[in-house]
């Protein structure tokens, strides 16, 4: 072998070493570097990612009742991918970021796009930015064109990358994205430049959010549509050249208009929103028994009324089930921000005379204690009782009337006479057991209550109503659906609540109204102040307030007349037909005054009723306050004393009349606590209050 040759294959040895050499180094610097550049990447410190969202809140079938802004004033909702349009998703990925889920978070091929096309034009022409670096400058509130930001963005979007979903990546730059003046994010442009949430966009709708956002300020529509429309249809052509869209489709979308002023949030049942979310501070969302559409329907009922009423006239409105308790609208007044009206007043809640509408509750005690039967008769003339001397409402006096047509014409003397002998502590004690909260004037009540002499809101005046409407046990009004239904104490007996319900139907209904299927009952307080008008069938209870929020009358105002027909008129817009009247209890006592228990044909005062003497019966057992077990046989009773033929009533219902003997027997009253009335000849009564297991 040639000394040339030797040397040759020694030289190509020693370059064959110093290559592998050279890549070993290279290899150990690339490891190094990426080591490094992943501890980099690790190392890397997040922004805030929970920013504060808007409080929302929400009706029964979870639509969007009310927004509230976040503390700086900036409409931010809080965004689920599933509440978000999958066209206008697919369409933004499409526009911004192609291979947003198969990239790291930087997309090279873009970058380097970008750049030439920077370098051919001149100018910028197109970002290389991917959505997660968007995302990654929105949460620094970072600029865009200078070298030290455009890193931090890759590596912070290299970080998102690694701690964060492809989905939560989406959803918070869907949270964070800019849309002119004080938006952010997808759900509150929608609502905001369209009146509705992005759940479904018309491509022009879905075009304009994905072009907004690059430019906030310079295409807002409202402010320079030329530079939102241009922008728009940039948008729409792109998509069509990726075959998101069609030329037709991109064709009648550059022809819709572009919206030319925001639109205000939803801000249904405001009143009843400030309330709850005073009561639950910090929470995000607020799920509401209220239905929105027919609490929409029920403001424009108010504002109408109020307008026809005239300036400074004021009203509130609430509608419940009362079967469940749940308020299915509520009108705190005509307009949220009308201050002629001190619209920011929720009248629902203020304390005013309610009139005669406690009338029906006096007389529902009245039944249930034995004292009188819709049939009895009743005096309507001069009275006084202690130097108090009521009169009725236009000066006359009746004479002698059936119960029925007393309650119907809402006389003051007949209910002041009932109210007499039930006690006024006793009406009181049944109002808060019905959920009210009553305010007296003064320290001790009075006979006056029964006449409107209390304070009591319009949601405590539903709240006996909708006891009443259930049979004279119902259950708490509640407008949060995080509140548990809860049922309350008995007010009266079914029986005593359905007679209540069997009179008032047959009050007149306002012009042009069905008559004998809504039980309602109308009350106007001293001076012309307040206009009632409450009203139930065997689903829903509504009660109407008119008036001034300033306790200022209303010259001529009566309940009859201004509050009536919105009653009537809000249960049209609640429902096509109102539900039939229900049948009568089965120990419901129908019988015409002349049938009557001798007791029951007239009513009798203090004197006669209620003398105790040796001439009165005497109940010996069962004795009061007692508790029987029975197991469904019979209850005896034992008398001493009183002058037979007896009558025996359970809550305001003959068990047994004509008795001659002082022991007998009468059907059990079935299970819970009972009020036996036991009355004789003469009309002389006691009463005994026993629970049957």
């Amino acid at each position: 072998m040639s000394a040339s040759l030797v040397e040759q294959r020694s030289r190509s040895g020693w370059g064959l070493w110093y290559l592998g050499f050279a890549l070993a180094v290279v290899m150990a610097v690339a490891v190094a570097g990426f080591q490094r550049f992943e501890q980099w990447i690790s190392e890397t410190e997040l922004p805030v990612t929970l920013a504060e969202t808007s409080t929302e809140v929400l009706d029964r079938n979870g639509a969007l009742l009310r927004v509230y802004p976040v503390g700086d004033g900036i409409w931010r909702m809080a965004p689920q991918l599933e509440q978000v349009d999958r066209d206008f998703v697919a369409m933004l990925i499409a526009y911004e970021d192609k291979r947003f889920f198969s990239h790291a978070g930087v997309d090279p091929l873009a970058m380097l796009r970008a750049a030439g096309q920077a370098l051919w034009h001149g100018r910028t022409v197109s970002g290389g930015s991917t959505l997660t670096m968007q995302l990654a400058r929105l949460l620094e509130d970072g600029t865009t064109g200078a070298w030290a930001g455009k890193l931090r963005q890759i590596r912070l979007a290299l970080a998102l990358e690694r701690r964060l979903s492809k989905s939560q990546i989406l959803t918070l730059y869907l949270t964070h994205a800019p849309y002119g003046g004080n938006l952010e994010g997808i759900r509150a442009a929608s609502y905001a430049w369209f009146g509705k949430g992005p759940k479904r966009l018309t491509p022009s709708q879905a075009a304009l959010l994905i072009a907004l956002p690059q430019s906030p300020e310079r295409r807002r529509p409202d402010r320079a549509p030329a530079a939102a429309g241009a922008a728009r249809d940039r948008v729409l052509e792109r998509l069509m050249r990726a075959g998101l869209l069609n030329a037709t489709e991109v064709d009648v979308a550059g022809q819709a208009p572009l919206p030319r002023r925001m639109q205000g949030f939803p801000r249904l049942a405001p009143h009843l929103s400030d309330r709850i979310l005073a009561a639950r501070p910090g929470v995000s969302r607020l799920a509401l028994t209220l239905d929105a559409q027919l609490q929409a329907k029920m403001e424009t009922l108010v504002a109408e009324a109020a307008r026809r009423a005239g300036a400074r006239v004021s009203g509130a409105l609430l509608a419940v089930d009362h079967r469940s308790g749940e308020i299915l609208a509520s009108v705190g007044s005509p307009s949220y921000q009308d201050s002629t009206r001190q619209g920011f007043v929720d009248m629902t809640q203020a304390a005013r005379s309610p009139g005669s509408t406690l009338k029906p509750l006096v007389y529902g005690l009245g039944f249930d204690s034995g004292l009188v039967h819709p049939e009895s008769l009743i005096h309507d003339g001069p009275i006084e009782f202690d130097g108090y001397a009521p009169q009725n409402f236009d000066g006359e006096f009746r004479g002698d009337l059936r119960v029925r047509e007393a309650l119907q014409l809402s006389l003051n003397i007949p209910v002041v006479r009932l109210a007499r002998e039930i006690g006024p502590a006793q009406l009181l004690a049944v109002m808060r057991r019905g959920g009210a909260r009553p305010q007296l004037p003064g320290g001790k009540p009075g006979l006056a209550i029964s006449l409107g002499g209390i304070g009591t809101s319009l949601q405590d005046l539903v709240q006996i109503y909708a006891g009443i409407a259930a049979g004279g046990r119902g259950m708490q009004l509640r407008a949060d659906q995080a509140s548990g239904a809860q049922e309350l104490s008995r007010m009266m007996s079914e029986v005593a609540a359905w007679q209540l319900g069997d009179i008032l139907r047959g009050l007149a209904p306002p012009p042009g109204a069905r008559a004998d299927v809504l039980a309602y009952k109308t009350g106007t307080s001293y001076g012309h102040r307040d206009a009632w008008a409450i009203g139930w069938d065997v689903q829903h209870v509504i009660g109407v307030w008119m008036g001034r929020a300033d306790g200022t009358p209303v010259p001529g105002a009566f309940g009859g007349e201004l509050a009536a027909p919105v009653l009537f008129e809000a249960f049209g817009r609640l429902k096509p037909e109102v539900t039939a009247p229900p049948a009568p209890p089965a120990a419901t006592l129908i019988l015409g005054a002349a049938e009557l228990p001798l007791p029951l044909r007239r009513f009798r005062p203090r004197d006669a009723v209620f003398a105790q003497n040796a001439a009165a019966p005497q109940v010996l057992f069962p004795p009061d306050g007692a508790g029987l077990a029975l197991d469904g046989a019979p209850l005896v009773v034992k008398l001493r004393g009183g002058s037979a033929p007896f009558a025996l009533l359970a809550d305001g219902r003959v068990l047994v009349k004509g008795q001659r003997r002082h022991e007998f027997e009468v059907p059990n009253p079935g299970p819970g606590f009972a009020n036996l009335v036991v009355v004789d000849s003469a009309g002389h009564s006691t009463s005994v209050h026993v629970e049957i297991d």
